[in-house]
């Protein structure tokens, strides 16, 4: 939804296993390519992908380094974090991964996001998700980017696009679910949105 109209565009899901985006993209319309580094994930990307009768162009690769039919009319960019959104579900998940932990994979997040911009074609959009409450793998990733990357804008989302829940977005306009948010249905998972555009 956060990338419009797109049924004949090409997007590009990075970091696609287990599949669950990839195929939510090609229901929609969309032609998608799927990379992950993990081939045993990617076969559960396929597995997944003709269990629902759906089609989408595979590859096993980094998102650092990917550039296979670039540039793509969207790309998608659910990276690798501390999963510390999950908190409610897996209340372990805060001794699991220490302040170095975080520090590494918020310094691939950056990378990764570098090279995604490389990816998208000028007027194209940048769909950028974690599943963390941290700020260092969410909104100050985005900021900072914004700040050393001119070519990109941020596009607010509304709260029509999200079903009309305008608690869940932040002042800049991306999406920002908490464990405390809907808490008489049990809460959310932690999660950061933010969707860029590339001027044109």
């Amino acid at each position: 939804r956060l990338f419009g109209p797109i049924p004949g565009r090409r997007i590009l899901d990075l970091c696609a296993a287990p599949g669950g985006k990839t195929a939510q993209l090609v229901a929609a319309g969309a032609t998608v390519t799927a990379i992950d580094r993990s081939t045993r994930r990617l076969k559960r990307v396929a597995e997944n992908l003709e269990r629902l009768g759906l089609v989408a162009e595979l590859h096993t690769g980094d998102a650092e380094s990917f550039t296979v039919g670039a540039p793509y009319d969207g790309v998608l960019l659910d990276a690798p974090c501390s999963a510390t959104g999950t908190i409610r579900r897996h209340p372990d998940v805060p001794r699991l991964k220490g302040p170095e932990d975080v520090a590494k994979l918020a310094a691939a997040q950056a990378r990764m996001l570098r090279r995604a911009v490389e990816l998208v074609r000028p007027g194209g959009i940048l769909i950028w998700c974690t599943c963390s409450l941290l700020p260092e793998e969410g909104e100050s990733q985005i900021d900072r980017l914004l700040a050393e990357d001119d070519r990109l804008m941020r596009v607010p989302v509304a709260a029509a696009e999200i079903g009309g829940s305008s608690e869940l977005l932040t002042p800049a306009g991306d999406v920002r679910t908490l464990p405390s948010h809907w808490a008489d249905l049990g809460g959310l998972d932690g999660f950061h949105i933010a969707r860029l555009k590339r001027r044109s």
